[in-house]
């Protein structure tokens, strides 16, 4: 069973490549049995725009967003016996309009969004994860005498955005859970009390309203020598009983599956027994805040032949 949450396709995605239709074709190549579509939700303010936007208009956005959707449930349905598709979106959070923007956006679509993966790329407005020139940018920018102190307030703000935006949304999947720390893979949070406690009180959030958090294959290609999240936080949330589920953060059909086998070899590491993924709520007839449900993988693929077909697959991308 090979399952992911959390995907982009350069169809409704700028920085991401292939169609939407290639990015699923890819995942039934590869055997995938659960895949989560999760495109970007638009933004509200031009100054919000990336650099490659900057031919677009929100309301450009908005439209994209909306044929994202159409062809996402074209998808699910075509597709529907090869594999399971949900159709979601990936959040933002830059300020509290965006946040109320998008209550809206969920309001107006209703089943249309089945889930949400609930991810923060920003602080203080400014992008993080984009290059490390913007991410040089915005620490620049906090208060404090030395480089310490200062990562300790972005990431502060950073943990403080992901606690607003869990109690605002409740996402069933919380994404990349400590991406402010990407350029700064070996920075160990418990050298930051003031964050360390931030981490923790968000943990507990996660797990006292049932949202799982994705082991996310991407940091592999972006240098990490783990998933997110990293060690300490890993370990912190499998102590607090928090359930953990598998993402690619796919951005096109060249990366789906990309780098599984050794996400799987870090389940292995941290000594995970379960992993846990969304189905339909309407499959077992239960009401759910969106349209799907939790349900607990049965086995341990992570632990089974799944490796090394993953290695060949690594092989072949």
């Amino acid at each position: 069973m090979t399952i992911s949450h959390h995907s982009h396709s350069g169809e409704f995605c700028c920085h991401a490549k292939g169609t939407l239709a290639e990015v699923v074709d890819e995942a039934i190549r590869q055997g995938f049995t659960t895949f989560g579509l999760s495109e970007h939700v638009p933004r509200y303010e031009l100054s919000h725009l990336y650099p490659e936007e900057a031919h677009l208009t929100t309301q450009d956005l908005a439209q994209t967003f909306d044929k994202y959707l159409v062809e996402a449930h074209r998808l699910k349905k075509l597709k529907a016996d090869e594999l399971s598709i949900l159709v979601g979106l990936e959040t933002e959070y830059i300020d509290e309009r965006g946040l109320d923007e998008l209550e809206r956006l969920l309001a107006r679509k209703g089943e249309a969004i089945e889930y949400l993966v609930g991810s923060v790329h920003h602080c203080d407005e400014q992008p993080i994860d984009f290059d490390k020139e913007r991410f040089d940018g915005c620490l620049a920018s906090q208060t404090g005498s030395s480089e310490h102190d200062r990562l300790s307030r972005l990431f502060a703000t950073y943990f403080d955005n992901q606690l607003e935006l869990m109690k605002r949304l409740e996402p069933e999947i919380i994404g990349h859970f400590d991406l402010c720390r990407l350029y700064y893979p070996d920075t160990d949070f418990r050298s930051f009390p003031e964050v360390w406690s931030r981490i923790e009180r968000n943990v507990d959030f996660a797990v006292n309203y049932g949202g799982l958090f994705e082991v996310n294959a991407s940091a592999f290609r972006k240098g990490w020598s783990t998933a997110y999240p990293g060690v300490e936080v890993f370990d912190l949330i499998l102590r607090k009983g928090g359930r953990f589920t598998l993402s690619d953060d796919s951005h096109g059909p060249q990366a789906v599956g990309l780098h599984y086998d050794r996400a799987y070899a870090y389940l292995r590491e941290r000594k995970v027994e379960e992993l846990w993924r969304l189905v339909p709520a309407s499959r077992w007839g239960e009401s759910a805040k969106r349209g799907a449900v939790v349900e607990k993988i049965e086995g341990r693929p992570w632990s089974d032949s799944w490796p090394e077909l993953l290695k060949e697959r690594s092989k072949q991308q």
